[in-house]
């Protein structure tokens, strides 16, 4: 009887086209690394690197369209695997190696006033590969400032991700005496009226645009925090980061237009000279945009925990090898 009903489940299986099943037939893969790599287009490449198992593994692709997968093994060669009806899940053979799936991932960027926005969620710690031009990107509204670094690691992570390419950046210089102190605005709001008040502590603008990004780089030199920071008189949130020591960056996002008025503690000695502003605003040129899946960074460095409202999110921000 053993026999039979061993057969019998045997013959149920055999007769199931695997890529068809939607049943888990194997154990959850163990995975070793995810990437993500998102190039200046938008388009997405995803690679996740699975141990090896002396069972069939079930490995959870990440959410979305997905298309092109290509499982094999550390020499790139193809391996036995199967896959779900709607492409949502991989099934890998017994593997004395690692195992490498790879696909590409549509549907889950969207651009919206130039914006880029991705509501992620993986349970798996993932790393992203951001476009060359992304020095600054917001997770769950909070920004994390990548300069020469190339990314982000997520750690079971759910959150929205959004991050803009070839933002304008408004320089203006404030000239007193001898000194020149650069305050720049990064944002795709117009802005007008730029204005330095010694006297009250404070720079103010007037911003034309509804809930844009608006990052100002301070001189400490100029004005030295606390910062209070008041959208038409009224206090609005911001996220101060990237201190130096020489320039501080003061991220908010105001949901209207208005002035925005940037007041601190500090200004710089007290003159009876005159203070004067010059300015000009830099649009970066788009460069040549590079297909997905071909990046080789390798993690070198890590910076701690970011605190994103009540919960932590922690990051690892990498770049590549020289």
């Amino acid at each position: 009887m053993k026999i039979l009903g061993f057969l019998i489940i045997l013959s149920i299986i055999l007769v199931i086209p695997v890529a068809d099943a939607q049943l888990s037939l194997g154990q959850k893969a163990v995975q070793k690394s995810v990437e993500v790599v998102i190039n200046s287009d938008g388009d997405v490449h995803v690679k996740h690197v699975v141990d090896s198992s002396n069972y069939p593994k079930d490995l959870e692709l990440i959410y979305g369209t997905v298309s092109n997968i290509l499982v094999t093994n550390e020499q790139g060669e193809e391996i036995l695997s199967s896959t779900s009806r709607d492409n949502s899940m991989v099934l890998i053979q017994p593997s004395k190696g690692n195992s490498i799936i790879e696909y590409n991932l549509a549907n889950v960027l969207s651009q919206k006033d130039n914006l880029w926005t991705w509501n992620f969620s993986y349970i798996q710690t993932t790393s992203f590969i951001m476009p060359e031009e992304v020095d600054v990107l917001f997770v769950n509204g909070s920004p994390a400032f990548l300069g020469e670094k190339k990314g982000i690691a997520c750690h079971g992570c759910q959150m929205v991700l959004e991050y803009s390419i070839n933002e304008p950046n408004n320089i203006r210089q404030v000239n007193w005496e001898d000194e020149e102190f650069l305050v720049e605005i990064r944002t795709w709001s117009e802005i007008e009226n730029f204005d330095f008040n010694w006297l009250n502590k404070k720079i103010s603008f007037e911003i034309n645009g509804n809930n844009q990004f608006v990052t100002t780089v301070v001189p400490l030199e100029l004005l030295l925090k606390p910062y209070t920071i008041l959208l038409d008189e009224e206090r609005i949130l911001y996220h101060e980061f990237n201190n130096n020591g020489t320039h501080v960056w003061l991220s908010m996002r105001p949901e209207t237009s208005g002035e925005i008025t940037i007041t601190g503690t500090t200004v710089i000695p007290e003159t009876s000279g005159e203070i004067t502003i010059t300015g000009t605003t830099v649009i970066p040129e788009p460069p040549v945009s590079t297909p997905p899946g071909l990046s080789t960074n390798a993690v070198i460095g890590i910076i701690a925990g970011v605190s994103v409202g009540a919960a932590t999110l922690g990051y690892l921000v990498f770049r590549k090898r020289r």
